[in-house]
């Protein structure tokens, strides 16, 4: 749909209102967890008193699905249905969606991956609910929002673009808007926010994820976050504990391992957790790392480690609400043990909760054998299953366990939460440099402008394509725009016939998408392709001629283009990011944000240009509304 300019006013009112809000609600300490109502507390015991030993075990694991249209009468939901009335699983782990492509050879581009949908992902829950003796305790990967992972809920940047913008009040209302798409779903836990410092520019995984380098800063917008998800209804889930920040390992292909001393890792990994809890997070991820500080036994990730999880967690820090693994389908643990014997060993670590094993009545049979053999201590059991079914009657599951479709839509997914991720989006937006003053752009209109959308690689783009908002948006206001998409699969002489014609351009743009994907194990451009970028950039600047690049995604990519004039960061991906950075190249909208984390070798904490806005949005013509033009 066409950018609606008139509505502007008023979404910048409902977004100033909701900030206000916040300030008060940010300000009071947390109180103290209320206990529970006579009529919860009798449920409470009642369930305990009558569950069975096949019942106190699937309260421990939490299956998943996939939030693609499920119909009842299918293989599938029946595999579902069997978990939740045989296995007694005590929730789900709501995921996006997928579909089927071919592993061929010559062209890697297919993607599986998409966002799931709202609607399925509710109906599903609430025929599986239909079906469960004890309510289920449902989760998702929401750290960015229920967007992150299903389309048409609210999507926000990525947590160091938070950083950049600085403000915990933005960090509270996302948490807020969050938890309430989340019930809206019947979802409620959030698995966020991530607390985890980055300080490791190698990071392959975390990254952009956290909110920057500065353990308190971390822990404050952490904190806010979780103090929003509370007042929202749902739970903040802090990961991944003890902190994966200064790892070069992606824990989804192997295992990490942080060789810090205990006191580092008290003054930097644990002090942002510190803050999560003290704002009353209900809930802790715990990561697949090897942390030899914590627990000695070589390759014992802390998913695995009673020294991590029991001893650190439980004893030291003092925390009573639910551990959860993280997914036991990551490599880190699927490639050292079968689905039981982990299972097992990650209940006697401590664990309450084992997401999404590999193989869940595997995982089942396994705990269950173990607690009959006394392997695995039946008093630690139903602690962990007293602190379950304690939480589904805080959450009130135990009288009203299902969510209504039809007012789903007027929660999930609207304008005034839109207002809030957009704010977030245009602050962050940081300019590290600008040699010739050319940000913003001051090309006029009918100037010729060449684009360069500069990706990693081609393959697995399933959720958006990059530039796909950013070119429309550039053409918008630069009519004459002509666009090349560049990657690791570029020819040598397609390289050169770009590098011939750049000189013949009135300026040149270049929107630089680099990721950190969970199970690629990759984050940089192609060196050739990075070699062109330098060459056009300094050659531009012998010119005089503009030459923007804006790099979405892993900021720590402009360490190794030193010689770019002027570099923009989004910390982000996908339509919102990219409209950001349009917005703020063309002088629209005001460049505030600051570096959340150091790039080595270039620039500190905290650096960032800054630039008034100068010109208002574009009015998009006839024509281009009908192109779809300046659609968001």
């Amino acid at each position: 749909m066409p950018r609606r300019h008139h509505a502007t006013s008023a979404r910048s009112g409902a977004l100033a209102a909701v900030l206000v809000a916040g300030i008060v609600l940010i300000s009071g300490a947390q109180p103290a967890e209320p206990p529970l109502d006579r009529a919860s507390e009798r449920w409470v015991r009642q369930v305990l008193k009558t569950l069975t030993l096949d019942q106190k075990v699937g309260q421990l694991l939490s299956s998943s699905f996939e939030s693609n249209y499920l119909a009842t009468d299918t293989a599938e939901f029946e595999r579902l249905a069997r978990l939740v009335q045989q296995y007694h699983v005590g929730g789900f782990a709501v995921f996006g969606g997928s579909e089927a492509a071919p592993s061929v050879l010559l062209n890697p581009a297919y993607s599986t991956v998409r966002l799931g949908r709202p609607l399925d992902a509710a109906a599903i829950l609430n025929r599986l609910q239909a079906l469960a003796t004890v309510p289920l305790l449902n989760a998702a990967d929401f750290e960015g929002g229920a967007g992150f992972r299903l389309a048409g809920a609210t999507a926000f940047p990525r947590a160091m673009a938070f950083g950049a913008a600085a403000d915990e009040r933005l960090a509270y209302e996302a948490g807020r808007i969050t938890a309430v798409e989340s019930r809206a779903l019947g979802i409620h836990v959030s698995f966020g926010p991530v607390v985890d410092v980055n300080n490791n520019a190698r990071n392959p995984v975390i990254n952009t994820r956290s909110f920057g380098e500065d353990p308190q800063k971390v822990g404050a917008l952490g904190a806010a976050v979780v103090r929003g998800l509370r007042d929202g209804g749902a739970l903040a889930t802090l990961k991944h504990f003890p902190g994966h920040g200064d790892t070069d390992v992606d824990s989804h292909l192997g295992l990490p391992v942080i060789r810090h001393s205990r006191e580092r890792l008290d003054q930097v990994e644990l002090a942002p957790f510190r803050a999560g809890l003290a704002a009353g997070a209900h809930a802790v991820m715990i990561a697949h790392i090897e942390l030899p500080a914590l627990d000695p036994e070589p390759g014992t990730p802390a998913t695995l480690s009673r020294a991590a999880v029991t001893g650190l967690l439980r004893g030291e820090l003092g925390f009573d609400g639910l551990i959860y693994t993280d997914s036991m389908a990551m490599h880190a643990v699927a490639r050292m043990l079968p689905p039981g014997p982990a299972a097992v060993r990650a209940v006697k670590a401590g664990n309450d909760v084992v997401l999404h094993s590999p193989d869940d009545v595997a995982a089942f049979e396994a705990v269950k054998a173990a607690i009959a053999t006394g392997e695995i201590d039946a008093a630690q059991v139903d602690r962990s299953v007293e602190r379950i079914v304690r939480t589904k009657a805080r959450l009130g599951l135990h009288r009203s366990k299902l969510v209504s479709l039809d007012a789903l839509p007027a929660v999930v997914g609207t304008r005034a939460h839109a207002a809030v991720a957009d704010e977030v989006s245009r602050r962050s937006i940081t300019l590290l440099k600008d040699e010739g003053d050319h940000v913003p752009l001051r090309a006029p209109r009918e100037a010729s402008v060449l684009c360069l959308s500069v990706l990693d690689y081609p393959s697995g783009w399933g959720i958006a394509s990059p530039s796909r908002t950013f070119l429309p948006e550039l053409r918008l206001r630069w009519p004459a725009l002509t666009a090349v998409e560049l990657s690791d699969r570029t020819t040598p002489g397609e390289l050169e016939l770009v590098r011939a014609m750049a000189p013949r351009f009135d300026a040149v743009v270049a929107a630089v998408f680099v990721r950190t994907a969970s199970f690629s194990g990759r984050m940089d451009l192609a060196a050739p392709v990075a070699r062109l970028l330098q060459d056009l950039g300094r050659a531009s600047a012998s010119r005089n001629t503009p030459f923007v690049a804006v790099l979405f995604g892993n900021p720590y990519v402009a360490t190794f283009l030193p010689d770019l004039p002027a570099l923009l960061l989004t910390y982000d991906f996908y339509d919102r990011a990219e409209a950001s950075a349009v917005r703020a190249l063309a002088g629209e909208a005001a460049i505030t944000g600051r570096l959340p984390i150091a790039l080595p070798g270039s620039f500190p904490v905290g650096h960032g240009l800054e630039r008034a806005a100068v010109a208002p949005p574009p009015v998009p013509t006839k024509d281009a509304r009908a192109q779809g033009i300046g659609d968001e």
